[in-house]
């Protein structure tokens, strides 16, 4: 198939394309700048927001997998707020107006949504069908709605798009776990190996989290499927941090992990340039749709999952040794 990767340079968009391209797909991202060469894998300029000659990629492709927005691994000051929106409405809407234009769409669109959506909570998971929307949660900093008007709006974007002739899923993604530099991982094993890999206030919010080729093979059960609408892309046992942050130490070899208070976390979330709501926020989320659907997953649980992460970590390092 010919998939188009609107915003594919970013940690998910190598994960994503170097797979896909590697089962054998033409494989094209659409970037907003100079991108290293990928084996397998075409790059075609744009800018995320207006109509250009990238959009004749769209037309007769097979697939359009939308992963374009401002990473949300940043503070949150007022300005990279409107960014991350604004990034990801503008790129959803030239996305969708592109493929309303072509004389042959694309058959499936799928767009990167957020499991950021759902409600802060620690009584229950949240599904696509029965979980809670957040935004007016009680007791949680009032800008933490703000991250869900986002996710809001992306979805709506997509599902307001005039595509009839194709398929639109929203991609409600949990923490995507991945040796790959620059991700989630990387992070939380650099802290772990530092000592600092003990529960963070406390450490009973949740954190829902899915494994690299967990990700891949539901893109692929996605595109080959009929599900439409969001999709919860998340393992089927998300885990309290203090539990999540035990396993990984147990996976690395790291016996002890200091623990933080709150007001230690917003130090070194300010000194990592990055913001509390990531480690404090409880995103209790399962995947429904998917599971119901007959998808399999090859790590429902975290611990093999964490062991096969840190093994693979491990591989650059040994390669060049």
């Amino acid at each position: 198939m010919k998939i188009v990767i609107p915003g594919g340079t970013g940690h998910l968009g190598r994960v994503l394309s170097r797979a896909l391209a590697g089962q054998g797909h033409e494989v094209v991202v659409l970037t907003r700048r100079e991108a290293r060469p990928e084996p397998g894998v075409r790059h075609v300029r744009w800018d995320g927001r207006s109509a250009g000659p990238w959009t004749a990629e769209l037309d007769g492709g097979d697939v359009v997998l939308n992963l374009a927005g401002r990473s949300v691994n940043c503070r949150y000051t007022a300005a990279n707020l409107r960014e991350m929106l604004n990034s990801r409405v503008d790129s959803a809407r030239v996305v969708g107006g592109a493929i309303a234009r072509a004389a042959r769409p694309p058959s499936v669109w799928l767009q990167m949504s957020t499991a950021t959506i759902y409600a802060h909570r620690l009584d229950a998971p949240n599904d696509e069908e029965t979980g809670i929307l957040g935004g007016d949660e009680p007791d949680v900093p009032a800008y933490w709605s703000y991250s869900v008007d986002i996710a809001k709006a992306w979805e709506r974007e997509q599902r307001v798009a005039a595509t009839p002739g194709t398929r639109k899923v929203a991609l409600r993604t949990a923490m995507v776990m991945s040796p790959e530099p620059g991700g989630a991982l990387a992070m939380l094993l650099r802290l772990t190996r530092l000592g600092l890999g003990g529960p963070v206030a406390g450490g009973g919010q949740y954190l829902s989290w899915i494994h690299e080729d967990d990700l891949v093979r539901a893109i692929g059960f996605l595109i080959e499927g009929e599900l439409s609408g969001p999709v919860n892309l998340a393992a089927p046992e998300p885990l309290p941090y203090a539990d999540f942050l035990r396993t990984l130490r147990a996976a690395a070899g790291v016996p002890v992990g200091l623990p933080a208070t709150k007001w230690m976390a917003e130090i070194g979330a300010f000194l990592l340039r990055s913001d509390t709501e990531l480690l404090l926020k409880s995103r209790r989320v399962t995947p429904g749709r998917l599971t119901e659907a007959g998808f399999e997953f090859e790590y429902p649980t975290w611990p093999p999952a964490a062991e096969d992460l840190v093994r693979r970590s491990r591989r650059p390092a040994k390669t060049t040794t």
